[in-house]
């Protein structure tokens, strides 16, 4: 497994932005993505250590991150981690206690590579996305508002 973001939800991308830019100093951010499979548009921020921040906003009230505004809770909602082999680290998961929140399903962050998401024995929720190369594409400057 290779750590790949940190997922935050936001009301707005352009609000999000300019609020990890100030906080953490973020030099650089990928495009926006519109991804209606999973219910939102995201887009990622690296700061000055690397960290790479995932800004996810609903697209509506179906949206799996949606609650999260609404009640305040979960607004950091994620760790991701890239892996080779979603189905074999699936069964890991499973076997140390996790529990899908849904089947797996194509991202377009990840040019339509499988995700899936999993709630761990301690409440802590993981995505795994099967894109072990995958590199974000940060533009040079912030983007402005």
């Amino acid at each position: 497994m290779q750590f790949d973001h940190l997922g935050l939800v936001v009301k707005s991308l352009a609000k999000g932005r300019k609020s990890l830019t100030e906080v953490f100093l973020i030099q650089a951010w990928t495009a926006e993505f519109r991804d209606e499979v999973n219910g939102v548009l995201l887009q990622f921020g690296r700061d000055p250590a690397g960290v790479v921040f995932e800004l996810l906003e609903p697209l509506d009230e179906s949206s799996p991150v949606y609650n999260a505004l609404v009640t305040g809770k979960g607004i950091l909602n994620h760790i991701a981690y890239r892996v080779a082999d979603l189905c074999l680290n699936a069964e890991r998961m499973r076997a140390a206690g996790c529990a899908p929140t849904s089947e797996p399903k194509p991202a377009v962050a990840y040019g339509g590579h499988k995700i899936q998401f999993f709630i761990t024995p301690l409440r802590l929720i993981i995505e795994l996305i099967e894109a072990p190369d995958h590199a974000h594409e940060f533009l040079a400057v912030p983007l402005a508002e």
